[in-house]
């Protein structure tokens, strides 16, 4: 199984950005899909969620209104499209897989994980 998360990079606060995930050998839409994001010095924290076929959605708090998951079960892929950057969201971000249908905020609950790109927001 490989999760390939592509689409980060360098950007002035206000600015936006739309984080891709690919995956590949596995079964793409019997997996829910979440996006968590790791800030130097801090725990791994969870982003945002998408069920299977991509009618359920969580997030957190601190991005809720600013960000949005979507999923593209025919390109096995999922989506992070994140607005109104802010200095606080810098982190490398990093997407996830789960066989779980509640769209699970803790990263014991994902069984596949992508090796993350770095987002940067400069103030």
């Amino acid at each position: 199984v490989q999760l390939q998360a592509s689409g980060g990079g360098l950007v002035q606060t206000g600015g936006s950005l739309r984080l891709s995930c690919a995956a590949s050998g596995l079964t793409f839409s019997a997996y829910g899909m979440g996006w968590f994001r790791q800030a130097p010095g801090k725990d791994r924290e969870f982003v945002a969620a998408i069920s299977r076929g991509g009618s359920g959605t969580n997030y957190a708090d601190s991005v809720k209104g600013r960000f949005t998951i979507s999923r593209d079960n025919a390109n096995n892929t999922v989506y992070l499209r994140m607005n109104s950057l802010k200095p606080e969201d810098t982190a490398v971000y990093y997407c996830a897989a789960t066989t779980l249908m509640t769209m699970p905020s803790s990263t014991p609950r994902y069984k596949y994980w992508g090796q993350g790109t770095q987002v940067t927001v400069s103030s």
